[in-house]
């Protein structure tokens, strides 16, 4: 969320950045109620003046006027009927402001869609066949531990089952992540719940703009989370942190659920795209000062798993206009899918700097004693377990239909090959 003195003052840095995202937001609405929002404030301190100074004109008279005990009445009844509209005002701006995206950073490309985004570097050279290899949803169903009639005959469209050696390799990928980046990359492991607040929601970006993308429990007005960056983010909401406190790193394992609204006819096989999926996730929180940095590092740290695994991958930096509502900068990570002879996502890390504190009211204290200041939040798949399922199945595909499990993984499955 950006502040409204920010807006007010910064208005043309904002359309820019408006337009460099190719994106409509209701600015001018913004700008017009706030100028009515100061002229209300305005006549309101001009009645409560004139109030203070006739109550203490009567309080020397030993009669008071009708004429003027009759014009207070009137200034209250005014001054009430002022604070009421400033009210609807208020409610109006914060809906507003609730709606404007975060501002791209300098180093942001700029650019309309995916077509546009950067290719940083990439690691690896794909994987090389001496035969035609099978995208991971014939490579599943030929082993028999991927059932995708069956997982569409309990729940719908875009939902699986995994059985066996496939249940196994989803636990063990889900197992070694948390391990790897608890051990080594320096991060507390947390387990959240999979129903947040409507508050929750708002604080990190997916209310109330992505409201239709979301499972909604409308009895207790909870939503299942679309990624754990939600309840893990919003366990420092409405707090202050001490000095020392920063920086935090948590990481945690989450069941995650997007109804994919508008997303028809894309990644219609596989499990690339579905509404229910596993995830690993990086949240921090820092001190402005070292968001960009970390960034890096979080890149490197999901980077470091694909590495791990041996499957190559590149990393995109995204344009203005593929950046996210309410990221400010924003990396994907992306593995190689022989199987299917493209890149696939299976991590995006962003740097949301103040964007989400501010919704959320999450501040830190940088000194004993000092005005508490928005932290910076960034979060990160580490990474998206699905997907790196897929790439596995693709990847290490052999020619008699089995699949290699990588070294790092076979300590957790017990077993070096699936067949």
């Amino acid at each position: 969320m950006l502040s409204l003195q920010f807006v007010r003052e910064n208005a043309d840095l904002v359309r820019q950045a408006l337009a460099n995202r190719f994106e409509t937001a209701p600015l001018d609405d913004i700008l017009a109620l706030d100028e009515q929002r100061r002229k209300l404030l305005t006549r309101s301190e001009t009645l409560r003046a004139r109030r203070r100074d006739v109550s203490k004109q009567l309080g020397a008279m030993k009669e008071k006027p009708a004429t003027i005990l009759e014009e207070m009445r009137k200034v209250g009844d005014e001054i009430r009927s002022l604070e009421e509209e400033v009210k609807q005002v208020d409610a109006r701006l914060e809906d507003l402001l609730l709606r404007l995206p975060n501002i791209p950073h300098s180093s942001v490309p700029v650019g309309k869609d995916d077509s546009e985004n950067v290719v940083v570097r990439r690691w690896g050279e794909p994987t090389q066949f001496s035969f035609t290899p099978l995208p991971h949803w014939d490579v599943g169903e030929r082993l028999g531990i991927i059932d995708f009639a069956r997982g569409s005959k309990i729940s719908g469209a875009r939902f699986y089952v995994l059985r066996g050696l496939g249940s196994k390799l989803e636990r063990a990928i889900i197992d070694w992540m948390l391990d790897l980046h608890c051990a080594e990359h320096g991060y507390t492991e947390v387990a959240t719940p999979y129903l947040v607040k409507r508050e929750a929601m708002v604080g990190t970006g997916q209310l109330p703009k992505f409201e239709e993308d979301m499972y909604h429990c409308e009895l207790d007005d909870l939503f299942l989370i679309p990624t754990a960056e939600v309840p893990v983010t919003n366990l420092y909401r409405e707090e202050i942190l001490e000095p020392g406190t920063l920086p935090l790193y948590y990481v945690c394992y989450t069941a995650c659920f997007r109804r994919e609204a508008g997303s028809a006819g894309k990644d219609t096989r596989g499990v690339t795209r579905v509404h229910q999926f596993n995830k690993v996730e990086m949240v921090k929180f820092v001190e402005p000062q070292t968001s960009y940095d970390e960034l890096e590092k979080l890149l490197g740290n999901a980077e470091d798993v694909l590495k791990r695994l041996e499957i190559p991958y590149e990393v995109t930096m995204m344009c203005t206009g593929d950046v996210g509502f309410a990221a400010a900068k924003k990396y994907d990570v992306n593995a190689w899918c022989p199987g299917q002879a493209k890149y696939v996502e299976v991590s995006s890390c962003s740097n949301f700097e103040a964007f989400q504190a501010r919704r959320a009211n999450i501040k830190y204290r940088p000194a004993p004693g000092a005005k508490a200041e928005f932290v910076h939040t960034l979060n990160g798949s580490g990474v998206a377990v699905g997907r790196t399922f897929a790439a596995i199945l693709e990847n290490c595909q052999q020619a008699d239909g089995s699949v290699a499990v990588p070294e790092a993984l076979r300590p957790y499955m017990g077993v070096e090959v699936i067949k």
